[in-house]
């Protein structure tokens, strides 16, 4: 059987890092083993999901790395689930219920004063046909909630029930099926929620294996017992640890909290993100991976703790400098031209700044400085600026490489003395403008003769 697998966001919202994780360990899981990606816009609810949120989705998968085989929306299979719906009312396992938040609410609030489950009693199924249009005639409409298989004869004397699956994350579980209450699947208004519509393109687009967060674990042995309920074999589950921020709060989509497209923005590489996403709260260490096929090496889900992952947005800078410091230029070269950094200087330029930069982008301060000299400097001690004189008097001949910087000093010390931060620090602030940055001995080529003269205070 072909391993396929989804992430199904709801257009809602741009995504976050922890959404990103989600999207990553099914691509990753489905990469490892030669299979298809699914993404499904889960796009029911029509009064609060956007094109634009899922066009930037498309567009915050794709800067990652990750591509599709099939894309999918909810929007466009509402006669599919309406197709299930009646198949399951047909079958006795769809049934209506009239009580309101309130009435559900003082039920709950009586059951926990008993010392029993807070679950819902299954009084909609002792209503008669007198009832039931007592409360249409009331101008009630009903929701529809799925019997679960939780009992043998009697759905008023549930008994313990146990769904078992090998989750690919967490191992073995159980979930008993009397400890909850019978899902709501459809709404008074008609519309649905998110376990019919979910479970019915599970089965129709051939979902072998379904990742996704442990804030799940509760409902899948449900969304299993619908599975069975619609003829169809439930898939492998798996659920790995949420994101958290360093504070333990969790990350929301409508807050814009480090959404991809942000991160982006902000000059973030995809890998760094990758890497984080996928690597933090696992027994390996978070490390900058260079390639999704180098981070599939590495990913295991099996490896993942069961513990919410906490992590600072700093970990990406970190991993951010990493990857820039170590980026070949034909790696960076177009990027490069999109800062205007080009031409015969552009690859010895970016191999002497790269190990100075936080992110690419930053290139660009240094090229400006390389082309143009220092935007400003401080104004040189009385002493300094003899130092200075001296120095830019004695410079060596062309041409110049990259011994010209030691030639250059050596000399410089012979004449006055000076070594150290005396030494270097002058000539530093007086080239660049800056009290650090890339070695001097790389940058001085790069100016040649003339445009090191023209930086004399």
């Amino acid at each position: 059987m072909t391993v396929t697998v989804r992430f199904a966001p709801s257009p809602t919202g741009h995504i976050h890092i922890g959404n990103a994780r989600t999207a990553l360990f099914n691509w990753l899981f489905a990469r490892q083993r030669g299979g298809r990606f699914i993404l499904r816009f889960d796009d029911t609810d029509t009064a609060r999901s956007r094109q634009e949120y899922a066009d930037q989705i498309q567009t915050d998968l794709h800067w990652l790395g990750v591509r599709p085989d099939v894309t999918a929306h909810q929007s466009a299979r509402f006669d599919t689930y309406a197709a299930a719906v009646e198949r399951l009312k047909a079958a006795g396992l769809l049934y209506p219920c009239w009580e309101t938040a309130e009435e559900l609410e003082r039920r709950r609030k009586i059951r926990l004063s008993r010392r029993l489950p807070p679950v819902y009693g299954r009084e909609a199924l002792k209503l008669d046909e007198t009832d039931r249009k007592a409360f249409e005639d009331d101008g009630r409409k009903p929701h529809w909630r799925f019997l679960l298989p939780n009992f043998t004869n009697d759905p008023f004397s549930p008994q313990r029930t146990e769904v078992h699956w090998d989750d690919v994350v967490r191992g073995p579980q159980t979930v008993d099926l009397a400890s909850m209450s019978d899902p709501v699947l459809v709404r008074e208004d008609g519309t649905y929620l998110y376990t019919l519509p979910s479970v019915v393109d599970d089965i129709d687009l051939g979902v072998s294996h379904v990742i996704r967060g442990d804030d799940h674990v509760t409902n899948t042995g449900a969304q299993i017992a619908l599975f069975r309920a619609l003829g169809a074999q439930p898939p492998a589950f798996g659920h790995h640890n949420l994101l958290t921020t360093s504070s333990g709060e969790g990350l929301s989509k409508r807050s814009g909290a480090l959404s991809i497209k942000s991160l982006a923005e902000d000059g973030i590489e995809p890998m760094a993100v990758a890497s984080l996403a996928v690597l933090i709260g696992t027994s390996e260490s978070v490390s900058a991976a260079r390639s999704m096929d180098e981070l599939a090496e590495r990913f295991d889900p099996a490896a993942t703790s069961k513990s919410a992952a906490k992590f600072d947005p700093a970990e990406l800078v970190t991993l951010n400098k990493v990857l820039i410091h170590a980026m070949p230029f034909e790696e960076a070269r177009d990027r490069l031209a999109q800062h205007g950094i080009s031409g015969a200087l552009a690859e010895p330029f970016w191999l002497a700044v790269r190990g100075n930069l936080e992110k690419l982008s930053d290139a660009e301060v240094w090229w400006k400085i390389v082309q143009e000299g220092p935007q400003e400097r401080p104004e040189p001690t009385l002493e300094d600026a003899e130092f200075l004189a001296i120095a830019f008097d004695n410079l060596p001949p062309e041409p110049w490489d990259r011994m010209t910087w030691k030639i250059w000093t050596d000399r410089l010390k012979e004449i006055t003395g000076r070594k150290g931060r005396a030494l270097f620090m002058p000539l530093r602030l007086a080239l660049t403008g800056r009290e650090q940055g890339p070695e001097l001995a790389d940058l001085l080529p790069l100016l040649g003769r003339e445009g090191t003269l023209a930086r004399r205070p």
